[in-house]
């Protein structure tokens, strides 16, 4: 049975922690829309990450102010879209709200030998384990006030995909 997301949805957290797995089998589970928030990274972005340099709050700023509107713009048409992004800090997490003020957020959370492990283990993505050190460092959990559920990265995808679904279901109405 498919359920219909009642809001736009983000599977945030740092780097290895699992968002583009449980992203795509969300969007699929919902017959929505799935969105990989690296692709709309500029390329400066992406050849600063590449080279092992992270990005401040300044580089990130145009890349979470395009994907406000991509979750704005889904959200005025009735589009359901899943969105994978790390969405660090609050303050990147309210740009994206302010498009989309009844975002869900599910943050998968992991231990860093897990997640430095896992991007140890990928190919071909321009993210340098290296980096995750200063991910986990800007990292600010979903915070009272955010409608979020924490996920454990070390589960299997199918129980995160599970805890989300029955999450989801029992969310009020979207504003």
């Amino acid at each position: 049975m498919k359920v219909r997301p009642v809001r736009p949805i983000v599977v945030m957290g740092v780097c290895g922690s699992g968002k583009s797995t449980l992203g795509a089998a969300l969007a699929a589970q919902l017959g929505a829309r799935f969105v990989e928030g690296d692709e709309f990274h500029p390329p400066a972005n992406v050849e600063r990450m590449a080279a092992g340099i992270a990005l401040g709050d300044a580089d990130r700023q145009g890349w979470l102010a395009t994907l406000a509107d991509l979750l704005g713009n889904a959200r005025r048409d009735g589009r359901a879209v899943v969105l994978s992004c790390s969405a660090l800090k609050r303050s990147y997490r309210d740009t994206l709200r302010t498009h989309a003020p009844d975002l869900a957020l599910l943050h998968l959370s992991g231990a860093p030998e897990l997640l430095r492990e896992r991007m140890a283990a990928r190919q071909g993505h321009y993210m340098p384990p290296s980096l995750l050190a200063s991910q986990l460092a800007t990292l600010e959990p979903p915070q009272p006030g955010e409608l979020a559920l924490t996920l454990d990265a070390a589960r299997e995808p199918a129980a995160q995909l599970r805890d989300a679904l029955a999450w989801l279901r029992g969310l009020p109405p979207a504003v």
